[in-house]
């Protein structure tokens, strides 16, 4: 047996892969080359590092499929022209019961097969967690800019109901965010309409829904220093002539 053909069986080793008679050339051929240990271990480190980093999520259907269709269609014995006479080439009268290169060959394209479907399992979960990141709310990236800002603010005011809403700013960023726990969920057809009260002026900066009483709402538009930061109730999909027409329920100063 040379290095190559010994590296063939490692490979089914690492996988758990091998036939009984494949397994006990494999361990006769480590006794008589201690040298190949390397390749051995070097295998099996690979696939047990592939195994913990795929354990947490299954790979997605189709890409499961289709990698297990690659190694069902993978030649094999059984299925290579003129197996028989390859067998009965590779024997010799001092190993009469070798196994030819091409099944070897079979073993170390399953395990390359098998690597690449772990791999994918762990680029599967990266790509949820980079499509996590990439898909968050708005008004949450926003909250995190403004809390990074040197001149970030907020103020906090309790409700009557027993909610409270507190709005974070930068006068630098020009962003407003307002947080609310506890608060009703507007009537059917109704909604919160957030304002910047710059003065004399409402100046409409976007609805919002609640979930069990809470919210993450980004101010729409470029928020000024001064400004003072309202909720009314108005009917769905906004005031609509861009004016409040309730008083509101929340009022928070940002000066």
């Amino acid at each position: 047996m040379n290095e190559q053909e010994f590296a063939e069986l490692a490979a089914g080793a690492a996988l758990n892969a091998l036939s009984p008679d494949d397994r006990r050339r494999f361990d006769d051929a480590l006794l008589a080359h201690p040298e190949w240990h390397a390749i051995a271990e070097a295998d099996a480190e690979t696939a047990a590092t592939l195994a913990e980093s795929a354990a947490p999520q299954s790979p997605p259907t189709a890409l499961r499929a289709a990698l297990l269709a690659q190694i069902t269609e993978t030649p094999q014995l059984a299925e290579t022209p003129g197996i028989a006479e390859t067998m009965k080439s590779a024997a010799t009268p001092d190993d009469p019961a070798r196994v030819p290169a091409p099944k070897r060959r079979w073993s170390r394209a399953v395990f390359a097969l098998a690597a690449c479907l772990a791999v994918l399992v762990g680029v599967g979960v990266g790509a949820v967690a980079l499509n996590q990141q990439l898909n968050r709310p708005a008004s949450v990236v926003a909250l995190e800019q403004i809390q990074s800002a040197e001149d970030a603010e907020q103020a906090t005011v309790e409700l009557p109901d027993g909610g409270s809403a507190t709005a974070h700013w930068s006068a630098s960023a020009g962003a407003a965010v307002l947080v609310t726990d506890g608060i009703p969920a507007p009537a059917d057809g109704k909604t919160y309409e957030l304002w910047f009260v710059r003065g004399e002026d409402a100046i409409p900066a976007g609805v919002f829904d609640v979930d069990d009483g809470r919210a993450t709402a980004a101010l729409e538009g470029d928020m000024r220093a001064g400004d003072v930061i309202a909720v009314t109730v108005e009917q769905a999909g906004g005031s609509p002539d861009g004016t409040p027409t309730t008083d509101p329920v929340i009022v928070i100063p940002t000066a």
